[in-house]
This record gives C-alpha cells, structure tokens and sequence, in this order.
C-alpha cells in the first residue's frame, strides 16, 4: 500500500507541476479527474467514460477542457517532457518516430481524410498524428506530437478555421513534423543516444542530414532501392543497397533475437557493411536484417555513429507502433492548435507509468518441482507488472470507496499466473513446430 500511496503523491506532484497552464480553476481540477479517467481500467475512454467515471453526471465539462477552455497544450508538452528527462532521461536513449491513425466519421475533424492507418492497417477515414516516443532502460513514454494535415486541408482554409486550425500552418510531409518533434527535444536538452524510424523517414534525405549535422546517430530503414556508395570489388561505386546485401558473403550473416513477441522468439539474420568511405568520421553502417525462413525479405537501416560518440551498442528490434487505441475525445471539431488537445494529457498517464510491457521468455534454467502424477511442472511463475496492470491495480485500490487489497492482489496474482502458463506453452508449441 505503501508504493499505491507513492503512485497517487506522484500524481498530484505531476498535477501540481501543470496547473499553472490552465487559467481557471474548474479546468484546473477537472484535469486531474481526466488524467485519472485515462487511468482507470475503462473499456472505452471518452468523454463520456471518463465523465462519468468522474462522478458527473454529463461529459459537458470535459468536453469544454478538451475543446473551449483555457489552457496551453504545448506548454503541458514541455511541462511532460521536463518530468520524463527528470525521472528516465538517459544519455543513451532512443528517440522514437511513428506515426498512428485515429479512425473517425465525418468529415469536420482536423485532418481527416481517407489515408492510411496503421491502427486499421488500410486506407481509411481518419486523423494521423505523427509521434515521438523516447525509451530508455528506466522505462518509455511519449515527448511528443503533431498533427498531419494533408494537401487538401490546407489548400482550404476556411476549411482549416472552421476547425480551428490557425492560418499560418502550412502543409507538411511526415518527415518533416519528425524533424520539428527531434529538433524541438534536442533543444530543449532531452539526453538522446541515437534516433530510429520506420521507411517513411528513412527514405527523407533532410531529416538525416539534420540528424548528421546535430551528431545524432540514427537507424532508420530504407526501401531495397535507396543508393549508397561502397567499396565493392576493391572499388569504390555507388550501387543499391539490395545488391550490396547480396554480396556479402555466408559469414557476415550472424543469428540474433530481436527480443520476444506475441508469437515466440523473433529470430532473424544480421548483417553490416560499411558505407560512404570518403567520410572522414568513417562512421557510416549499412546493418541488415534477413529474414530466417525467406533470405529475400531484407530490412535495410543505415547507420549512423560519429567516432567518439557516447551512444551505447544498438540493438536490434522491431518498431513497434507509437500510437494507443484510438481513444480521442468524442467529437469532431477541435479549438486548440495543436489540433490534438487530447494527447499532452494522455502523455501524462504514459509518463507518470513509463515501462516495459513487451513479453520475455521464461526461463528455461527455472527449477522445477513433483506435480501430483508424478510429472513435472515449474515452480509458480509470473509474467512482469505490465502498465495496463498497473493501472487496474492503481484504479481498484485508490478509486473504489471501501478496496480489500487483499483481494485486489490476489486477483493481479490470478492473473499474472496464467498468463505466464499460457506464454509457456504458447513458446514450447513453437518450438515443437517443424
């Protein structure tokens, strides 16, 4: 009950650290029952849940925090970004770019559109935000967010006023809201030891030069057709990076893990080749990633080290998406300019809770004990505290009027134990499988 009660000072510490943003106090304090909503184990979080949640009786009130009333969204940002640099900055930390898609109907949202979602994985009527995530061995959050506006928003501004989008934003490209999200961290001085990102950044040739020129080392992937100069043959040409792949030789490729995922181990084939050799650095990778079962599956990162730079070894890993469920406020025009009121406050529930939720292996040194028949069967084992189980744990023993911690761990304990039976046998499925 101890760490619960350190949970909830830490809370009001972080409200106190914003309140000063908003200009009234019904704002104020109706944020804090917000950011709470956002913790509690609700099924679906809107203005409406999260209202009620609250113990009011309609969602007017936080619709009017989302929507009308008086508070500066980007200085909550920073506010978030000057709490995570305090409690998980690292110098060696990645700084993440991704983007997600909010799924909406209609078309009075800011930057709605038919485009792709990730979060739908196809074409479809919704906002996309571009985010920058930052994970370090402490834990990982959120810094970050803008909102893409395609063409035809800003080609129509009366269309943009009408949902409060200001006249002097201007169209631009994903790469180019990543470059103002890194530029914006690196500035305010988040400690970062090197920035990754999808294909979509990747293949923008101004964002790495900007990486380059502020001695940031990347990884990001690139399409089989980005050109690069290599020695190749004893001399220097200029090729693609696909056919660099192919030519380098059986004992390049090593086998490593990627870490776990939903399905088992990801295995996969690594290699690097250098690249650029005129540079005087000498510090530029071309680092490939094979698929096991189908050679020609390539995912190909260019890196980037300048010689001397403090960045630990990287590691290799899947992206993983940046955005949460979709859960925007219900409704469809926004006042704010951002014009995503809704993420600088969810930023708080990541940051106040920053940790590692991904699966691991068990152990397969575990010592084991009898079972009943005479097999065996490992000692009681649980899966790690997920932030969605500390959420529960946190809404059940704070929020409800009379809670018997007893029960409420012996439920988290219930849990826990079967999910970590079900990951076991899940594993060893898979690797009994020709």
């Amino acid at each position: 009950m101890a760490e619960v009660g350190a949970w909830a000072a830490g809370l009001a510490a972080l409200h106190a650290r914003i309140a000063p943003r908003f200009a009234r106090s019904e704002p104020r304090e109706r944020v804090l029952a917000y950011v709470r909503g956002l913790l509690a184990p609700l099924e679906r979080k809107n203005s409406w849940t999260v209202a009620e949640r609250a113990g009011e009786a309609i969602p007017d009130g936080m619709q009017r925090l989302l929507a009308t009333a008086a508070w500066d969204a980007h200085a909550v940002r920073d506010d978030v970004a000057g709490y995570v640099v305090e409690h998980v900055g690292d110098s060696v930390g990645v700084l993440v770019v991704d983007e997600t898609g909010f799924l909406k109907k209609g078309a009075k949202s800011a930057g709605v559109a038919r485009q792709y979602s990730g979060t739908a994985g196809r074409v479809e009527n919704c906002q996309v935000g571009v985010f920058l995530g930052y994970a370090t061995a402490t834990g990982r959050t959120f810094l970050d967010r803008e909102l893409y506006l395609p063409k035809a928003w800003t080609a129509d501004r009366d269309r943009c006023r009408e949902a409060a989008v200001a006249d002097d934003v201007d169209f631009k490209t994903k790469p180019e809201l990543a470059m103002q999200m890194i530029a914006r961290a690196l500035d305010a001085g988040v400690p970062a030891g090197w920035t990754t990102g999808d294909e979509v950044y990747g293949q923008h040739a101004k964002l790495r030069m900007m990486l380059e020129e502020r001695q940031m080392p990347y990884v990001l992937a690139v399409a089989v057709n980005q050109r690069v100069i290599a020695t190749v043959d004893g001399r220097i040409a200029e090729c693609r990076v696909d056919d660099l792949a192919a030519r380098l030789p059986a004992q390049a490729w090593k086998k490593i893990s990627a870490g776990a995922g939903s399905k088992g181990p990801r295995i996969y084939h690594w290699a690097r080749v250098k690249i650029r050799p005129l540079e005087a650095t000498g510090g530029y990778w071309l680092l490939v990633r094979r698929n096991v079962a189908d050679p020609t599956d390539l995912g190909l990162l260019p890196v980037l080290r300048p010689r001397g730079h403090p960045a630990a070894r990287t590691r290799p890993g899947r992206r993983g998406a940046l955005g949460h469920r979709g859960d925007l406020p219900d409704r469809q025009r926004s006042s704010r300019s951002g014009p995503i009121p809704g993420p600088p406050l969810r930023q708080l529930v990541q940051t106040h809770h920053p940790g590692h939720a991904g699966p691991c292996l068990p152990d397969r040194h575990q010592r084991r004990r009898p079972g009943k028949k005479g097999g065996h069967r490992t000692v009681e084992e649980l899966i790690p505290l997920t932030v969605p189980e500390v959420r529960g744990l946190l809404a059940q023993l704070i929020w409800h009027e009379h809670p018997d911690p007893a029960a409420v761990l012996g439920w988290s304990h219930w849990r826990r134990r079967h999910q970590a039976r079900a990951r076991r046998c899940h594993y060893a499925a898979r690797a009994a499988a020709p």
